[in-house]
């Protein structure tokens, strides 16, 4: 089991350089868990893609129910205590707090390529690209 953060997700469905790292992971783990905030986020790119004119609506909603198809069961709420030590001790946002909460409260890495993250919680975190490169050299 992994934790992963929104972009992680959004690189299953819309094409980017990171893509073929997300898919990667999502075979050698496919076992995934996100705080249910991820929702908002995912929302919010395609959004974005919508009204950049990438999307049309109907494409957006079948991407966002594949999503959720894929996230069934592993949307979990993490301590609010948590989220609340970590924006403490950081400069991120709480809602980038969350995915690093969830991933401490179950002892899981949380697979980000958000640069933020990865250099504010290092034992935490791990990168997508090497998370991806790590599992096909059977080191993760």
């Amino acid at each position: 089991m992994i934790t992963v953060d929104t972009n992680v997700l959004a690189y299953l469905w819309l094409p980017g350089d990171l893509t073929p790292f997300s898919i990667q992971t999502l075979k050698k783990n496919p076992v995934w868990i996100a705080p249910i905030l991820w929702r908002s986020e995912f929302r919010n790119i395609l959004t974005r893609y919508y009204r950049s004119g990438y999307l049309s609506l109907d494409i957006a909603a079948d991407i966002m129910k594949q999503a959720e198809q894929l996230m069934k069961g592993a949307e979990i709420q993490p301590s609010s205590k948590t989220v609340l030590q970590l924006i403490a001790s950081s400069n991120l946002t709480p809602y980038d707090c969350e995915f690093v909460a969830l991933a401490m409260d179950f002892h899981t890495p949380l697979v980000t390529s958000d640069k933020k993250l990865l250099s504010a919680f290092p034992d935490i975190t791990i990168s997508l690209r090497k998370y991806a490169q790590d599992q096909v050299l059977g080191a993760g």
